[in-house]
């Protein structure tokens, strides 16, 4: 996590402009604007008024102040030999990667200390460096961790044990798991993190002992190692490991530190960014944006092209050509084929992680050029993503934002789902202030129109800005206070989607400057002055790269959404439509101060209630729509509803689905395997065992009748038995191509003999001897269908 305030941002003149053009904007990042030094105000420096975002930043403030630190440091005191004080938490907290949420909390609780000063959010982070300090004095080598070891035996140890393996050369290193343990490096950056933000925004000096004695035990792990070893180590998720120690290297002055973090670079993925290459599809998404945040880190600190160009590259294609409407990236978390996200439409989309990493990403390139369209894309992100997260009512967060018709948001709980997303959400839902206002030497931007004040403390200012943004254009900036008159400029942003903007000073008309997507007004300032801008916000349709026939609608910064029924309903009707010659004429307002509207003669089966999809915490929606004009759709109707019907079935008929060659779904099904590798062909993941292995995972069943379903490439030859808990199934003998060219689904009966009674079962997959499964992609357990009806 890297928090953007204050000295752990220290701005960099920037030696190179990003060429290229805004994700949701037509213009030019070239500009008359010279690249200088930019900085956010000081979180501390901003705070929240009324509006959606206060709510959020309220609710997780009251939250963070119910969790207990004993709670999250029970494995570090644990594993250095002292008793912990409270049990640990549940979710992830009970696993090898338990300790990871110490550092999304430790951060979480200094961002929030910042954004309301609250003191005991000050003294728990206090007490929290204290007893890492203690640990690390128990362990004696500056080693301290919470994350556990699983031995091949299925014993549960300390996370220690594996470093002197590693030292050895005993590397057994897995897109999740190094030599048993879940991300350690990954754990450990979010630690950095936390003491980093710890010492930044609380003032707490003692977390860099803390983070030097622990970075000596790191720089020894990987001293014994080669060049060739280390990169075998990186293959294993390691978050912005590069990012820490770059970073501890700014707060330091020490090489040591700056030589080990360009060590930690991981070629496999990123020379073909520096190369300017898009090789994303199939990759983990939230595995590789923290090491492009290394590389904007190193380039701050060093100056070489090649990390801006990288980080530079890997934005522009993640932004424009990887990204779903409400800004999030991923499907299943995994970066796809570029420019296809109508294919990627499912429950499982837009990791939070990801998009919490992406918007830090942004505000490290708007810092080295700073143009508005970068903020076009933050915005969006920030509203339709982040905002959607957070349940208001409850406080908790989604791991997923599912953009499949009718998906349900699934949100964590309190106590017991600690997950990434848990920890990112209490990070992402402190920090709302921190890129409203930034500044230069003589101008003060305004990115985003969220409700607040600001002190601008360079020039003995105190601003306002009321607004009621997202759901109209009106933006009033005040100086409530300033100490004398002075001369400087103020910019308000235009995002690209705007098709005007009218500015007033004091009421009456201006002409401004443009630059780089702002109006900016240079004038003689005094107390009580006052700039408006207003923003036309007009719907909007936004059809898919790749499928013009498949659309979302937006309204200014704002996504929306087919309300479709309540969470506590299934949803089992068919995916809605829009048919109409022109469809933005099919809408008509309903509440427009809400922003709700329906559509008028253009829904299909019936008509929508259309209102923001971030608001739809507890309501089913559909975001994206199949698009058609009136003589298309007469062609496409019948067809289009049988699938829509056949799909919504078998869907509703799910009991459970293992997509193999997925880290987090094998680790989910509790993948074993031997002589059987991880594949991609076709832009989908998958799994083969040669003869002599297996691969096998659990699955969830449920009384009655179910029917096994497993994908295949259709001119691939296999030979293979399915078991289910030791007991066949079915043997698989593809002798011959099946379907030339193109994916297929073979179904397998499964007898009630061999579920009854069982929650859970363990499919394995055993080659013939000689042969092999080949890939295998899909696997999916579904209730089989009523007599007379075909799945």
């Amino acid at each position: 996590m890297a928090n953007l305030t204050g000295n752990r941002r220290q701005i960099l003149t920037a030696t190179a402009a990003f060429a290229g053009l805004g994700l949701f904007s037509s213009r030019s990042f070239a500009g008359n604007m010279t690249p200088q030094k930019i900085t956010s105000l000081p979180l501390e420096d901003v705070r929240l008024l009324p509006s959606p975002y206060k709510t959020a930043l309220d609710v997780n403030h009251t939250y963070l102040v119910t969790l207990e630190p004993d709670r999250f440091l029970h494995n570090f005191r644990k594993g250095a030999g002292l008793k912990p004080k409270a049990e640990a938490y549940g979710g992830w907290e009970n696993d090898t990667i338990a300790g990871h949420s110490l550092g999304h909390y430790l951060s979480a609780i200094s961002l929030m200390y910042a954004q309301t000063g609250d003191p005991v959010l000050k003294q728990r982070a206090a007490y929290v460096i204290e007893e890492l300090a203690l640990i690390q004095g128990a362990q004696g080598d500056g080693y301290v961790a919470g994350f556990l070891r699983k031995r091949k035996d299925g014993t549960i140890v300390d996370g220690k044990e594996i470093f002197p393996e590693i030292m050895a050369g005993d590397i057994r290193s897995a897109g999740f798991d190094l030599n048993g343990c879940w991300v350690p490096f990954y754990n450990w950056h979010k630690l950095y993190s936390g003491l980093f933000d710890a010492q930044s925004l609380c003032g707490l000096d003692k977390a860099i002992p803390v983070a030097v004695s622990l970075g000596g035990y790191i720089d020894k792990v990987f001293a014994a190692l080669s060049d060739a070893q280390v990169q075998e180590v990186l293959n294993c998720e390691h978050g912005g490991i590069n990012d820490s120690f770059a970073e501890l290297y700014q707060r330091t002055n020490d090489p040591r530190w700056l030589k080990l973090s360009e060590r930690l670079y991981h070629h496999k993925v990123l020379d073909s960014l520096v190369a300017q290459q898009d090789k994303l599809a199939n990759i983990h998404s939230n595995t590789n944006i923290p090491k492009v945040l290394g590389l904007a880190r190193l380039y701050d600190v060093t100056g070489k092209a090649d990390y801006h160009t990288a980080a530079a590259f890997f934005w522009e294609r993640v932004t424009k050509h990887h990204s779903f409407v409400i800004g999030g990236n991923g499907d299943r978390e995994y970066f796809f084929e570029p420019d296809t996200i109508s294919k990627h439409i499912t429950e499982a989309t837009c990791e939070h992680c990801a998009t919490y990493n992406m918007m830090k990403l942004t505000r490290d390139l708007y810092r080295w050029s700073p143009d508005a369209a970068y903020f076009d894309y933050f915005e969006r992100a920030h509203l339709n993503h982040v905002m959607a997260q957070q349940n208001p009512k409850t406080g908790m967060f989604s791991y997923m934002t599912p953009l499949f018709t009718g998906a349900a948001r699934g949100f964590s709980s309190a106590d017991d789902n600690w997950t990434c997303c848990h920890g990112t959400g209490m990070e992402s839902h402190a920090k709302h202030a921190e890129s409203i206002y930034w500044q230069t030497a003589d101008t003060l931007f305004v990115n985003l129109y969220i409700p607040s004040t600001a002190k601008w403390a360079a020039r003995g200012a105190s601003l306002r800005l009321d607004t009621g943004y997202p759901y109209n254009g009106a933006i009033k900036l005040s100086l409530t206070t300033l100490r004398r008159p002075a001369r400087f400029k103020l910019g308000l942003r235009v995002p690209g989607w705007a098709k005007s903007a009218a500015l007033k000073v004091n009421g009456k008309s201006v002409e401004a400057a443009r630059d780089n997507g702002y109006l900016i007004v240079d004038r003689v300032w005094k107390a009580g002055d006052s700039l408006a801008l207003n923003l036309p916000m007009d719907l909007r349709i936004e059809p898919t790269a790749d499928n013009p026939g498949v659309v979302a609608l937006l309204r200014g910064p704002m996504v929306m959404a087919a309300d479709l029924a309540s969470v506590d309903d299934d949803y089992k009707a068919t995916d809605p439509a829009l048919v109409g010659n022109d469809l933005l004429a099919g809408f008509a307002p309903v509440a427009i101060e809400k922003a709700e509207f329906k559509t008028v003669g253009i829904g299909r089966p019936g008509e929508l209630k259309i209102v923001p999809f971030y608001s739809q915490w507890e309501r089913r929606s559909a975001v994206y729509f199949k698009a058609f004009n009136e003589a298309a759709w007469k062609v496409e109707e019948a067809a289009f509803l049988t699938e829509q019907a056949r799909q919504r079935d078998l869907a509703a008929r799910s009991v459970d689905v293992m997509h193999l060659g997925e880290m987090q779904a094998e680790r989910d099904h509790n993948l074993e395997s031997d002589v059987s590798w991880p594949g991609t062909y076709r832009g989908r993941n998958g799994r083969d065992a040669r003869s002599g292995g297996f691969m096998s995972f659990t699955m969830k069943v449920k009384p009655g009748p179910l029917v096994m379903q497993a994908t295949y490439w259709g001119d691939d030859r296999c030979d293979f038995d399915i078991l289910i808990d030791g007991q066949l199934l079915t043997n698989v003998s593809h002798k011959t191509p099946m379907k030339p060219g193109e994916f297929f689904d073979e179904q397998y009966p499964v007898p009630e003999a061999l579920t009854q009674g069982k929650t859970e079962v363990t499919i394995k997959l055993v080659p013939k001897e000689g042969r092999s499964t080949a890939m295998v992609f899909d696997i999916l357990l579904f209730t089989a269908a009523p007599a007379g009806v075909t799945a």
